[in-house]
């Protein structure tokens, strides 16, 4: 098993089980500790960089993006419509009022999946519900939605499909157009917005 998710598996665990000496409403309904260590390895909880593209281009009004990084960082870079919440601001009372929204669907994003993962632990085990990771993060959006690559010439229809909408993204998000690019024949279903500053990074 790779060590990285060992370590996270850890990680994780510790976080469970430290949420159960935090003096919290009465509210809410603390999750078993045995069903969290089951969910935790479900990969329902992800939501991939596609998904997170496609509800925001269609203005999703389900769609709550919290972003966990510190607050430097969520100024220098950060999705549309998203809400900074740095995790060790969680327990605020006005940053918890942004879950358990019925009908919400939370979806917490860091650089890669460590701090949303952590995000995910401490919501669920408090009891909220409709919570989310979006996989490999904003270093995973980079080389997915604004840096799409283009699959070889006997890819799949559902790989080209992919590029297609991302190609589409890429143009919403940051403005490009279709001139400014090789692919000049792929099809964009989305809106253009004005160009603005991308960072780097790998999923």
């Amino acid at each position: 098993m790779n060590r990285n998710y060992i370590i996270l598996t850890l990680i994780m665990l510790i976080l469970a089980f430290g949420t159960l000496f935090l003096k919290m409403d009465d509210e809410l309904d603390q999750v078993d500790p045995e069903i969290l260590l089951q969910e935790i390895i479900q990969p329902t909880r992800y939501v991939t960089t596609d998904q997170v593209a496609k509800m925001i281009i269609k203005g999703d009004p389900s769609l709550m993006l919290i972003d966990v990084r510190n607050e430097e960082d969520f100024q220098n870079y950060s999705l549309p419509r998203s809400v900074n919440i740095p995790l060790d601001s969680l327990l605020n009372p006005e940053n918890l009022s942004y879950l358990g929204i019925k009908g919400t669907k939370v979806v917490f994003v860091s650089d890669d999946d460590i701090k949303a993962d952590q995000m995910w632990v401490l919501t669920k085990r408090l009891g909220y519900k409709g919570t989310y990771v979006m996989k490999g993060g904003l270093n995973c959006w980079m080389q997915t939605i604004i840096e799409p690559q283009q699959p070889s010439g006997d890819a799949s229809y559902a790989d080209q499909e992919t590029y297609s909408f991302r190609k589409g993204a890429q143009m919403y998000f940051t403005g490009a157009s279709a001139e400014s690019s090789d692919d000049a024949k792929v099809e964009v279903q989305v809106q253009r917005r004005e160009k603005s500053s991308v960072a780097a990074g790998g999923c």
